[in-house]
């Protein structure tokens, strides 16, 4: 965070009508102020190919929860909070899904050190320690993430203390208390450099011995999609997300470039879902939803789960939507046409197949098209179709539409027959 359908035939275009809500778009309720909407750029052409990290860690995008999108510092964050959604997970199957981490973001600890430079979980929120908590969750078969800062203080105004110069103790911390996950952000760095700071901690993690996923949350500003990859699992591309829909889309429109840069391992991070916070219609989140997961987005819900509407739930343990981003070929969707609003994403899948996102960015009703041959699929006399969100089943010849509601996307999987 910063301070601040298919029924097709053979001769007859498939077209899908999409069961998505159109309602108007709520007014945001995030804490930051959403980025203007940014125009799309095409790819980087000489990014490093994709190949797994050395460590194993993150195959796929990583998939869990964060606090900070729906509770930011306020005081209902605390350990019986973490403990309830580690419940949910369970309960609700997401955790079958694929749902693994429950992070901590900013605020969990006092803002002074003790008189040993030790970090110290703030009692109030957290009064049996981490340690407890992570045993909580470990319990329950999931994993446990923490935060901190590449600076001398977090990012939050009350000034909680930061791992600058304090790395190689706090990341022993970490270990010592059963941590799986390591959001490091960028606040109050001190000028130093930016490569400098996160590979120092890299070595820190690495020092503990424990296996520890790290997220490097540098918010794009010095390219990290560059470098990051020999030190972490994955990147923020971009400054923190807000719950519109303004928000959402510019960040898509900053993330789709960098899909040569993403693979096992190696993840671009455009930040936490919004999905069920309530700043956008279900038709928006099921298309936030849609395009972290062609763009194989780390999934990490960022609503309490303890209050999630049914809708909420059905979008986030829409388990053929989470195929598509933790399919294990790695590869990040790329941008197949865009005209005037009407995108079409398509993604390489490992059985040879595609997914591709219909997605209408207007705010009218529109028809969004493509051709299996666009998609770079082999040449068929038809081609199996999948509606992901209506779990529907069709065919074509090859060509491929659906009538897309305003703000709405289609997402399909698409496999030639024989």
């Amino acid at each position: 965070m910063r301070p601040h359908t298919v029924r097709t035939d053979r001769r007859v275009t498939a077209t899908l009508a999409a069961a998505l809500l159109s309602a108007a778009t709520l007014t945001p309720t995030a804490a930051h102020a959403a980025p203007e909407p940014a125009p799309y750029a095409p790819a980087a052409p000489h990014a490093p190919a994709a190949t797994p990290a050395a460590d194993g860690l993150a195959a796929t995008p990583p998939m869990g929860f964060n606090n900070w999108n729906s509770t930011h510092c306020r005081a209902e964050f605390d350990a019986d909070m973490v403990k309830g959604v580690a419940d949910v997970l369970v309960e609700k199957g997401l955790k079958d899904v694929g749902y693994e981490y429950v992070n901590l973001d900013d605020c969990w600890a006092l803002p002074e050190r003790d008189a040993d430079g030790q970090l110290v979980p703030d009692p109030a929120r957290f009064p049996d320690g981490i340690a407890a908590v992570a045993d909580y969750v470990h319990d329950k078969g999931l994993k446990l993430g923490i935060y901190t800062s590449a600076g001398t203080k977090t990012c939050n105004d009350a000034g909680f203390p930061g791992a600058l110069g304090h790395e190689y103790g706090d990341a022993r911390q970490f270990a010592d208390w059963g941590v799986d996950y390591l959001k490091y952000d960028n606040c109050n760095n001190q000028g130093e450099d930016a490569r400098t700071r996160y590979t120092t901690m890299r070595d820190a993690l690495a020092a503990t011995g424990r296996p520890i996923v790290y997220s490097i949350c540098e918010w794009g500003e010095n390219e990290p999609w560059e470098w990051a990859s020999e030190l972490g699992q994955l990147w923020r591309t971009t400054g923190d997300i807000s719950d519109s829909w303004d928000s959402m889309l510019s960040i898509m429109k900053q993330n789709l470039p960098l899909a040569p840069y993403a693979g096992p391992g190696r993840w671009n991070d455009p930040d936490m879902l919004e999905v069920g916070n309530g700043g956008m219609t279900d038709t928006e989140y099921r298309t936030h939803f849609s395009m972290w997961a062609v763009m194989a987005a780390p999934l990490l819900i960022g609503s309490d789960l303890r209050t999630a509407s049914p809708e909420t739930l059905e979008i986030l343990g829409n388990e053929e939507v989470v195929a598509v981003d933790q399919d294990p070929l790695g590869k990040q969707g790329e941008v197949v046409s865009e005209e005037d609003g009407r995108w079409v994403v398509g993604r390489e899948l490992a059985d040879g197949g595609r997914a591709v996102a219909l997605f209408n960015e207007t705010g009218a009703e529109q028809t969004v098209a493509t051709t299996a041959a666009a998609l770079g699929l082999p040449q068929a006399d038809s081609y199996a179709l999948r509606d992901l969100w209506r779990h529907e089943d069709g065919s074509t010849a090859g060509d491929i539409s659906a009538v897309v509601p305003a703000h709405g996307t289609v997402l399909l999987r698409v496999t030639a027959d024989g």
